[in-house]
């Protein structure tokens, strides 16, 4: 007997997360709540992600709209099952019983309990980027899962983060070669196979046992020594930070992923090396999410938006501050940076402010990247174009959307599904460099 298609039941932030999630379920029927639609109707107005992903589902839905939608359902397409909404239904008695508001929430649940008591040959699933939400679910019997189309399991993200790989007992004229050859060294001589593009290697060996730092080159086959350098005054202090400034400063790759703890360096490096780059470029931008804190919205904190918003960009003229002293207040890059602020050559800005741009001749650095949805951080690339260098950073640790993880968030998206391409590096910095009390806070807290 052929297995009857599942029914999925969507929550509100699934959608907001993508909205074009009803396709994603393959044969399987899609059931959308009157709570859901509900909700998405106090989304609609905004600039944020959440708030386009709502605008467009609502388009989607008006598209598909007849009287099916609320019957027995519309096909999705080929290939794929019905999709249908349906209105709202009691609470049954155990519900009752534990839940006592009657929020939006518990009205989905209702709507969910309601579909497996009248479909028990069928298999139906609430799918909800709210933790708790599938906890009260479970509670009640009813089978919850995450949306887990764009999730990326533990082993690919373990990988993402161990991207350098250490040869050891290197001969001396292998290593000589590589720190004098112009064309570097080919792979083969290391032993190397089906080595991915821009992959990265410390190197050990030789007489006095030294370490070269050296990065696999696709176009020859070789390895080509990563050089020490320094940007705008900013020199690197560690191995990583010295692949991290070679992928910020090689006008060959024009897509850097940067990830590490708090005090790694990542965003003044990748704004050390913008500077250095200023003539390359007609702007450089810095941008992050704004994503307040303990649910401190931004209406509470006084002044206008520009007001508003200054402390969410402060990290970011934090760091600025450390490049300007490490000139003095009178030098041609101390007074160049304030110049390029005046002209807004360098801009700092709330991300939903600069979305939506043509991203042309820019250097632009996405700070707090683990923020974003994989939807935004694909929405931003495909905007780059000529001239342009993106600069993704974060933590994927430390994540304060309360509907991304590890596995979802669109730093670990991006890593994974660009790993290999010519164009793309990632480099994972592990050594906090801010300072001892930063570093120790980092690992143990």
């Amino acid at each position: 007997m052929a297995k009857r298609a599942k029914i999925f039941v969507l929550d509100t932030n699934v959608i907001l997360h993508d909205y074009r999630s009803i396709f994603n379920f393959q044969e399987n029927d899609i059931v959308i709540p009157i709570a859901v639609l509900e909700e998405l109707d106090k989304f609609k107005k905004g600039n944020e992600s959440i708030n386009y992903n709502a605008r467009e589902f609502v388009r989607e839905m008006d598209d598909l709209t007849d009287n099916r939608l609320f019957n027995g359902g519309i096909t999705l397409g080929k290939g794929k099952g019905l999709l249908r909404v349906e209105l709202g239904h009691p609470f049954p008695d155990k519900m009752l019983l534990s839940f006592f508001d009657d929020t939006q929430d518990h009205r989905i649940l209702a709507t969910t309990h309601f579909l497996a008591e009248n479909n028990p040959d069928r298999q139906v699933i609430l799918v909800t980027k709210d933790v708790n939400l599938r906890i009260k679910a479970k509670a009640l019997q009813i089978p919850a899962q995450d949306y887990l189309t764009d999730k990326i399991d533990h082993e690919r993200v373990e990988n993402i983060k161990r991207e350098v790989i250490h040869l050891d007992d290197i001969p001396q004229e292998t290593i000589d070669k590589l720190f004098y050859a112009d064309g570097g060294v080919p792979s083969k001589e290391f032993g190397l196979k089906s080595t991915p593009c821009n992959q990265l290697f410390t190197i050990s060996g030789g007489k006095h046992n030294s370490t070269v730092l050296a990065k696999y080159h696709n176009s020859t086959e070789s390895l080509i020594a990563v050089k020490k350098q320094k940007a705008y005054g900013i020199e690197a202090r560690n191995d990583e930070q010295h692949f991290a400034l070679d992928a910020l400063l090689d006008p060959d790759v024009k897509l850097v992923s940067l990830t590490g703890m708090a005090g790694t360096g990542k965003t003044i490096l990748a704004l050390a090396a913008a500077l250095a780059q200023e003539q390359n470029y007609e702007q450089i931008l810095l941008a992050r999410p704004v994503i307040p804190l303990q649910n401190q919205e931004m209406g509470f904190l006084p002044g206008d938006v520009k007001e508003k918003l200054a402390p969410y960009m402060l990290p970011l003229f934090d760091n600025l501050a450390v490049i300007k002293r490490a000139h003095k207040p009178s030098s041609r890059e101390a007074v160049r940076i304030e110049e390029m602020l005046k002209n807004e050559k360098l801009m700092i800005s709330p991300l939903a402010y600069i979305r939506g741009r043509s991203l042309s001749d820019v250097f632009f650095i996405i700070d707090e990247a683990q923020n974003l949805t994989p939807h935004e951080v694909k929405t931003i690339i495909t905007r780059a174009g000529e001239n342009a260098k993106l600069v993704f950073t974060g933590d994927i640790h430390q994540i304060d959307s309360p509907f991304l993880d590890i596995h979802s968030n669109g730093l670990t998206h991006l890593g994974e599904k660009m790993y290999g391409q010519e164009i793309f590096e990632h480099v994972n910095l592990t050594k906090g460099e801010r300072s001892e009390l930063s570093e120790l806070a980092s690992r143990l807290l």
